[in-house]
């Protein structure tokens, strides 16, 4: 690893639509910044420009609500029919309170409300848009990868990143819903520490932290950066998608 990591946010993607060709974009503003990629460049791109690009709209108005997402929007003072979309999007619910809805998302994320998302969506989607997360973010993030790859002769890594929040913490914090050309997770069981004794049980959620740096430039309210160049970094261990950084039920203690 280099002793200097270095993000840039990519300017003026404007708004992203459905049907746009985000890799064009994504080309389009790496080279207004005046970048060539390399293959230890990673692009960290936020999870709603994917979606928006690949159509993932709902409109409420057109939403029925099961008597199970009434009883439940009740419950938690939440929109029934947002309620239903949660639902179709979940593999079941994990908690529930007022004002919360935490559900294991049909990709095994464990999050609030499907991560679907009212905010920074554009009203001229029609009805009452939201906006659910990519069926495939890894998918999403190979293509991507493929694209970028192709254009400027070089594999980047890419990160499809999106804010989430944890179970033991307040605020949330930018993670990897989807990656590829880099190790997601790196195992350092084995590896010895400052004094030669070896580790025992750390793992680094290597996109985890790219994601996280990235959001400190992206940021979460009106920003309007959904993309981030990061330069610096090195790694060995092989490549990996986000879905490795998915904690299976069996191990994980909040379930």
């Amino acid at each position: 690893m280099s002793h200097t990591l270095t993000l840039v946010a990519l300017p003026e993607i404007g708004r992203v639509r459905p049907g746009d060709d985000l890799a064009a974009l994504l080309i389009g503003a790496i080279e207004r910044a005046g970048a060539a990629l390399s293959g230890r460049d990673v692009l960290v791109v936020a999870q709603k420009i994917v979606s928006k690009a690949e159509g993932r709209y709902a409109d409420l108005a057109t939403v029925s609500p099961s008597p199970r997402a009434v009883s439940l929007g009740r419950e938690c003072d939440k929109d029934p029919r947002l309620v239903e979309l949660i639902l179709e999007e979940s593999r079941r619910v994990v908690r529930r309170r007022p004002g919360v809805l935490i559900v294991e998302h049909r990709l095994g994320y464990v999050m609030a409300n499907a991560g679907i998302d009212r905010s920074n969506v554009d009203p001229d989607a029609g009805g009452e848009p939201v906006l659910l997360l990519p069926r495939d973010p890894d998918g999403s993030a190979a293509q991507l990868r493929a694209r970028l790859a192709r254009h400027f002769g070089a594999e980047p890594g890419v990160i499809v990143a999106d804010s989430f929040g944890r179970a033991w913490r307040r605020g949330t914090v930018g993670i990897a819903l989807g990656a590829a050309g880099l190790p997601s997770l790196v195992d350092l069981r084995g590896r010895p520490d400052l004094y030669g004794r070896p580790l025992r049980v750390s793992e680094s959620g290597f996109a985890d932290e790219i994601a996280a740096a990235a959001s400190l430039l992206m940021g979460q309210a009106n920003e309007g950066l959904p993309a981030v160049l990061v330069r610096g970094l090195a790694w060995s261990a092989p490549e990996s998608v986000a879905a490795a950084l998915i904690r299976p039920e069996a191990e994980d203690l909040f379930r």
